[in-house]
């Protein structure tokens, strides 16, 4: 799920692993729109759909994490364990919840929300380092790279963003906006190199798509190579 903001989170529920060291086979995969939907039909807001998604996931993911009370406890490879606690706040709090497994780069992907705002957290179990994304990421084929997509009519960045993924961290690689307002986008990898975005542009009564590749010259580059 790609929503940022609960106010949109309806609209898009709407629309819409493999084993590694130290952890058994499972039957774990990112969630398909459609059960998405279904699960979190009776939530009572982004963090509770969080919480539904976790329990789910708990139980495809066993050995990855525990929940004690207000506590998300994570385990790290080879050893160690990263714990994510919720706190509250009179805008509703922060809360953490586990979302999904990335296997190919050893990844574990929390849906956080931070009062009516968001965003997802990456945690790389190797190194024990995360980073905040503003919305759900998806891999490049070649392993190296994250893409975001966040546009919304309002609060959101409404940029494009690739992100590097090494053994020393996730960091912001490029970054792009379009010249018109979007009110919508998804992306997704064609090739390590090409991606695919489906947006809607702002006033327009249908999505569109196009492509655009690492090698366009309109990206702004956030780090050196």
């Amino acid at each position: 799920m790609r929503a940022r903001r609960s106010g949109r989170l309806a609209a898009r529920l709407a629309c819409a692993v493999v084993a590694v060291v130290l952890l058994p086979a499972t039957d774990a995969l990112p969630l398909s729109p459609d059960e998405l939907a279904v699960l979190c039909a009776p939530a009572e807001g982004s963090a509770h759909c969080g919480r539904l998604v976790e329990e789910l996931q708990l139980k495809r993911l066993p050995s990855l994490a525990v929940r004690d009370g207000t506590t998300l406890r994570v385990s790290l490879y080879p050893a160690g364990v990263a714990t994510f606690a919720d706190t509250e706040a009179q805008n509703g709090g922060r809360s953490y919840s586990l979302w999904d497994y990335l296997d190919p780069i050893n990844a574990v992907l929390l849906y956080t929300t931070d009062g009516d705002t968001v965003t997802f957290t990456l945690l790389q179990r190797a190194n024990g380092r995360k980073v905040e994304l503003p919305t759900e990421p998806k891999l490049a084929p070649d392993r190296q790279r994250l893409v975001t997509a966040d546009f919304c009519e309002s609060r959101c960045v409404n940029e494009l963003a690739v992100w590097r993924v090494s053994r020393d961290g996730v960091r912001k690689e490029y970054g792009w906006k379009p010249a018109q307002a979007w009110t919508d986008a998804a992306a997704t990898w064609k090739d390590a190199d090409t991606l695919v975005i489906e947006y809607t542009p702002a006033g327009a009564p249908k999505p569109a798509v196009l492509e655009r590749r690492l090698s366009d010259p309109g990206w702004i580059r956030a780090i050196a190579p």
